[in-house]
Formats: C-alpha cells, structure tokens, sequence
C-alpha cells in the first residue's frame, strides 16, 4: 500500500505541469515601420490560439508554460496606458495567485522589453531580451535555443515578420523544444493593416498540427505577406490615395505575379493611378488565368476609363 501511494505522489508531481506550454517564442518590435509581432513553436497542439497576444501601437506578449492566458489582453492593456513592459510584467506578477510556473515575454510600442520565466518553469527554460525584443522557452534542449533565436533575429535583414520567422527556424536548429514539433504561429500588427483598414491584423497565420510545421508556417508566410502588401494597397485605392495604392499593389504583385484576382486590382490601381497602358496589361494577365473574371471587368466601374479601348474590348471577348 505504501509503495502504490509512494508511485501515486510521484506520479502526480511528475504530471503536474503535463499540459504546461513547451514553447519557444519571440516578441518583438520594427522600430522602423511601427509593426509589433510575435512568432511561437510547440510540441503543443495549436500553440497560436494560446501564446501570442498583439495590439497595434501598445505592444505584444507572449504567455506560455503553465500560461496564464489572462496576461496576454491584461498585458496589452497595460501597455495601452503607457506602462513599459518592465512596468507591465511587474504588475502581471503582482496580480497573479501562483506566477512560478509563469513565462512570457513582453514588447511595448516604445521598444522596452521584459522576460520573465518563474522557477519552477521545466528546464531547460529561461529568457533575453533587448531593445525591440524578448526571446523564451521552456522544456527546450539547452540555452543555445534561445541564443539561436536572439542572434539570428538581430542578425537577419527583412520585414518583421521575416526576422521572426528567422529567428524560430534557428531555434528549431538550436534543438527547439525537446519533445518535437507540432505547431506554429505568427502575428504581425500595425494600425489599420487589416482587411479594408478595418483592424490592425497585418499577418495572422497558423500552423496548428503538421509533421513540419515550420515548413508550413514558411509557405504561409509567403502569402501573408502578398496578403499583406495587397491589403495596403486595395485601402489606399479606397481612400483615393491612388500614388501610396499603386506602390503597394505593386509590390504584392512580385510577391504573388500569378494570382488573378490580385492582377486584377493592380489593374485597378494602375488605372486610378494614370498607367493606362500598364493597366490593360495587368488586366490581361489576369484574365487569361481565370477567364472567369471577364464577367466581373465587363461591369466593373473601376475599369470605365477603359471601355472605349479597342484593347479592353477584345479582352472582353
């Protein structure tokens, strides 16, 4: 009887962080553009819909482990009110019944970091952090998976989403977590980046369980980012900013040059913006990959300076 409750309490001890968060993660900030974005990795199902936390001009955080899911909007908040990120940990800490199981990591707007990774945190686990950014993780193979994701990200050049990505590729190399891969997730926000304008979600991608969710996480990223650069564009038409339109429908169209519907837009954009010619161009391309789209170009407002175009008219055809 003894031995049996002997094994009972091991067991128990043992299993009592069995669903703690083995994550690895970087919160970080583009000084430069204004983005704030977090990129996560776990032997853990669907570790997007639990880590990462962003908001457009306040900051973004990252809680995992045994995580405490509250800290993600009660952090944003916080940073909202102006509060550094050493400011808002610490009140994230002063608010929390039992924090020693506790990780995150912590960007605010103004570029102030923190991350914070409580004792009893399964090893290997542990943080750094500098201006603009924080790494962590926790039940990885050793402190070089942090170091792998520190140095990579200062050492990378691209977009933030980019430096990110980068930076989680070169801590799975490090080791990762030491159970393996699952999932993967990465979020990027910026003031009016979403879709139409309407919210700040630029990038918001996820891997939920794949056999190689980097991988995966890369292929999305490339659409992300067309996404992106797309959304840029189509808002600025929107608003009449037919020059800062056509800069960024442009550049999502060497991100993505065989997607139709985008072509379309650029043709859009190109017309609003005085490139008739270019215009008629894009328009083409698009319609000899989905015909479909002549119908919606034979009633389309947008494209009414071209219909008396001998050219335009033949497309139609």
């Amino acid at each position: 009887m003894r031995v049996r409750l002997a094994l009972l309490l091991i067991l128990i001890a043992t299993s009592a962080h069995a669903r703690d968060i083995a994550t690895f993660s970087i919160v970080a900030r583009d000084p430069r553009t204004g983005e704030m974005g977090v990129a996560v990795a776990s032997r853990f199902f669907s570790v997007g819909s639990v880590v990462p936390y962003a908001r457009a001009e306040a900051g973004a955080v990252a809680t995992q482990a045994n995580a405490n899911v509250a800290w993600g909007p009660r952090g944003l908040a916080l940073l909202a009110q102006g509060k550094t990120a050493q400011q808002t940990l610490r009140e994230l800490l002063r608010s929390d019944k039992d924090p020693k199981a506790r990780q995150v990591g912590i960007v605010a707007a103004d570029g102030t970091s923190a991350t914070y990774s409580g004792p009893e945190c399964n090893a290997w686990a542990g943080g750094r952090s500098g201006p603009n950014y924080a790494v962590q993780g926790n039940i990885l193979a050793g402190e070089a998976v942090v170091v792998a994701l520190e140095k990579t990200f200062l050492e990378t050049r691209g977009t933030l989403a980019q430096r990110m990505y980068a930076a989680l590729l070169a801590g799975d190399a490090a080791g990762g977590d030491s159970r393996g891969r699952q999932s993967a997730a990465l979020i990027v926000v910026k003031k009016g980046a979403g879709y139409n304008g309407g919210n700040d979600r630029a990038i918001d991608i996820r891997v939920d369980d794949h056999p190689e969710p980097f991988q995966e996480l890369g292929r999305l990223l490339k659409l992300a980012e067309m996404n992106y650069a797309w959304n840029e564009g189509w808002t600025n038409f929107t608003h009449k900013h037919f020059a800062a339109a056509l800069e960024a429908q442009e550049r999502a169209a060497l991100l993505g040059p065989e997607n139709p519907e985008l072509l379309y837009d650029l043709a859009v954009i190109r017309l609003a913006a005085g490139k008739r010619a270019e215009s008629l161009a894009a328009l083409e391309k698009a319609l000899a990959l989905n015909p479909k789209l002549r119908k919606q170009a034979g009633a389309d407002h947008d494209l009414d300076a071209l219909r008396s175009d001998a050219g335009f008219q033949k497309l139609l055809q």
